[in-house]
């Protein structure tokens, strides 16, 4: 991303696109020169391990599925680890030496680390030595435990990666007090109750992903962003999406993206301006939910609005041409094929969107799992971030085929006028007010060069800061636990600057990058007046206690 190139042409984008569906024809040469010398080194190899484990010198493994002393116990074991993880590097170096760069290698890589993760001798009872290890030491009662941990989950559809019944959504999750002062078929507006005798004039929308539920930023208390906001003097209302279900009669399956904008985000704004009674507001979007917000004010500036005063945008994607990990599902055939299924209506289903999103990271949120739940027995510990994981929601069919063609597949928001929401041609160079951008710098999902490249399409004054951790954990980082590091360069914005010379320059700092975020909206939230105690306002009665029902509808 050179200069301030903001993105490849519409036709760029879509011919690399449909290349993927193409296989290349690689250099015999070169397949036939780096097969041989890798057929001699993994041979080599092989030897190595095979001598080492007769002589009983094999290394630990600093692998962590193998580093437990069960298997160093157990030579037959300890040795098939070493040649697992031999046969592993070896498939990875095949895929980066015989095959052009490119889709098909991307694609390929991907297929084979699923593989390469699946075949684990640690995913197998039979040649887990942690495995027999428990199940000698109960009697057998580990496997019985974990047969029927696999049957509830079988009933229940998703793997268990949380002690479900250790948390309620409004009892132990999303409790921050408040109130819901607003309700259409798409959305519930929540108004937090102010936690400090003033708070600043201008207040704060929070917009998350429709993805997935909105208590991510409202888990337990000392686990809340929304909480530390509200205890930082803001006033905070927050979007809480409708879950859509496939037994909903009035229509919400065949809701579109306009749809989404227009009476979600922007009818979100128009509400917190008439009840707080302020012309501008401050407005943070979170992944997804950025995406949105930024669709949002464009398409408010193309009809000469200016609602917003500042915007802050959390593992945004505005510049789609970089999609992580994301990029193998996105070709031509992929988004033709959903929009013949659900591009006129129906659901794109929770399920299906968890268990996408779950295999970026098979090891840690499949595999895992699999192990400990199934063939140890245990039960799965208690754990907000991943209670609200399975929680997820589902997505209308319009709405997702039209994201995924228009943003992922063909890239047009970011390029000026090509794309229309609203029936408005939205420029997001006309986002000129301040911006506050935060990217995870080991995010799979949103990739931090990807946020970085999103921040350069803003015209107004841009912080930007990058935090330890992923896509989750990085934003979820409340000060009190005095954990990770961010980054921030106060000399470069990233108009000014290639994202790796902006982080080669940039200063880590220790802790939460929340103080840093809740200093800087500070200065755009207007002087502090005394907090009223009641929420809503003539004609916003309070409806309900927040968290509301929305956010309770499991799919």
């Amino acid at each position: 991303m050179p200069g301030l190139k903001i993105g490849p042409q519409p036709e760029t984008r879509v011919t690399q696109k449909t290349e993927q569906a193409k296989w290349p024809q690689p250099d015999p040469a070169l397949n036939g020169n780096a097969l041989h010398q890798l057929q001699a080194e993994f041979m080599a190899h092989w030897q190595q391990i095979a001598q080492a484990a007769q002589q009983g010198t094999l290394p630990p493994l600093t692998d962590r599925r193998f580093s437990s002393p069960a298997w160093q116990n157990s030579p037959q074991h300890f040795m098939m680890a070493h040649l697992y993880l031999l046969s592993t590097e070896t498939l990875k170096k095949m895929i980066e030496e015989t095959t052009p760069p490119g889709p098909v290698r991307e694609r390929l890589r991907f297929s084979v680390e699923q593989w390469n993760d699946a075949m684990s001798p640690a995913n197998y009872f039979l040649t887990n030595p942690d495995a027999l290890q428990a199940f000698s030491d109960t009697g057998g009662e580990s496997l019985q435990k974990g047969f029927l941990n696999l049957l509830g989950d079988l009933r229940k559809g998703q793997i268990s990666q949380s002690d479900e019944s250790s948390f309620e959504v409004g009892h132990n999750l999303a409790t921050t007090p408040g109130s819901v002062v607003f309700e259409n078929p798409w959305f519930q507006l929540l108004q937090y109750a102010p936690q400090t005798p003033t708070v600043y004039r201008r207040p704060l929308l929070m917009v998350p992903p429709c993805i997935n539920k909105y208590y991510i930023l409202d888990l337990q208390a000392g686990n809340s962003l929304v909480e530390y906001a509200v205890s930082q003097g803001f006033t905070v209302f927050m979007i809480s999406w409708r879950n859509p279900m496939a037994t909903d009669t009035d229509g919400i399956q065949a809701s579109s993206w306009d749809d989404y904008i227009e009476k979600g985000v922007l009818t979100a704004i128009d509400t917190v301006q008439q009840i707080t009674g302020q012309k501008q507001i401050n407005a943070l979007g979170f992944c997804v939910g950025g995406t949105m917000l930024g669709s949002a004010l464009a398409v408010a500036r193309a009809r000469g609005d200016n609602p917003v005063a500042s915007v802050t945008l959390l593992t945004t994607l505005l510049d789609f041409d970089d999609t992580g990990i994301l990029d193998v599902f996105v070709d031509e055939a992929h988004a033709a094929y959903r929009e013949q299924l659900l591009g006129q209506g129906g659901l794109m289903t929770a399920r299906e969107l968890a268990t996408t999103f779950s295999f970026l990271r098979p090891n840690e949120l499949v595999w895992n799992y699999v192990v400990s739940n199934y063939l140890k027995g245990n039960a799965p510990p208690a754990f907000d971030l991943l209670f609200w994981n399975a929680d997820g929601t589902n997505l209308p069919g319009p709405f997702f085929t039209w994201y995924f063609r228009n943003m992922y597949l063909e890239n047009k928001l970011c390029r000026p006028g090509v794309l229309k929401v609203c029936s408005e041609p939205v420029d997001l160079s006309d986002l000129d007010m301040p911006a506050y951008v935060y990217g995870s710098k080991d995010d799979h999902i949103v990739p931090w060069k990807a946020s970085f490249a999103s921040a350069r399409l803003l015209s107004g004054p841009v912080r930007y800061v990058l935090g330890a951790s992923g896509h989750i954990a990085g934003v979820i980082n409340p000060p009190a636990r005095n954990r990770r590091n961010y980054w921030s360069n106060e000399a470069v914005e990233p108009r000014q600057s290639e994202p790796q010379a902006w982080f080669d320059q940039a200063r880590s700092v220790p802790g939460s990058w929340w103080p840093d975020w809740a200093a800087w909206l500070g200065g755009h939230s207007g002087r502090k007046v005394k907090a009223r105690s009641e929420q809503g306002a003539a004609g916003f009665p309070v409806l309900q206690a927040a968290p509301g029902q929305y956010v309770k509808v499991r799919a």
